[in-house]
């Protein structure tokens, strides 16, 4: 049996992969909100109720990829659900790969500058390493098309914006809050390269692939 048969096609999509995508996903979304819990209950007792949406920037990329697999389970019949899911699909991927490489380079950015790295962090390095894998490897799998990147990049940067004018970005390592403003503008940089690598994977014809 070749490698690459397991990112065919055949492998990807079967219901056995696919069903254990969607609950390895799910629990992990649901952990991330957990994890999230402080920040949420500070941003509730702080500031207005409706930033805490945008506090848990990764949890919800993965709840977006979680809704995206179950699409892919049971395809939607209704046009409502038919439109709810590429909408659900492009904000999977260009969240995921943004929220992914965003959480790993903020890891070893403050590793770099004196951070101690502790085991919860490589936890995090592999599973949002993971979030931005799964996202490219189920693109071709998706059906939205380069219309939906709109609406995904207008989330994704509003979420920036709130984010950094609000104060209810990720906590950083305390020796990257003296960094905010590079942060601010590596996070809105790579909000557009998710976006463009989402539309370069649409254009190279995704859903021809195998």
């Amino acid at each position: 049996m070749s490698v690459s048969f397991f990112w065919s096609r055949a492998f990807l999509t079967n219901r056995v992969i696919l069903w254990l995508l969607f609950w390895c996903n799910l629990i992990g979304t649901v952990y991330g909100y957990i994890w999230y819990g402080d920040q949420i209950e500070f941003t509730l007792a702080h500031n207005a109720l409706w930033q805490v949406i945008f506090v848990p920037d990764s949890p919800t990329a993965s709840l977006f990829f979680t809704i995206s697999v179950l699409f892919l389970l049971y395809p939607p019949k209704s046009s409502f659900f038919a439109g709810f899911r590429l909408l659900m699909e492009s904000l999977a991927v260009v969240t995921s790969v943004k929220y992914g490489v965003w959480a790993v380079s903020i890891i070893f950015a403050g590793a770099a500058q004196g951070d101690q790295l502790v085991w919860q962090d490589w936890m995090l390095v592999a599973s949002h390493l993971i979030m931005a894998i799964e996202a490219l490897l189920f693109v071709r799998f998706f059906r939205f098309g380069a219309i939906m990147l709109i609406p995904a990049a207008a989330w994704t940067f509003l979420n920036d914006i709130v984010d950094y004018t609000f104060g209810v970005y990720p906590w950083l390592p305390r020796v990257l809050e003296d960094d905010l403003q590079g942060v601010q503008s590596f996070t809105l940089g790579l909000t557009l390269f998710s976006v463009l690598l989402a539309w370069l994977v649409l254009r190279l014809g995704k859903r021809n692939s195998t």
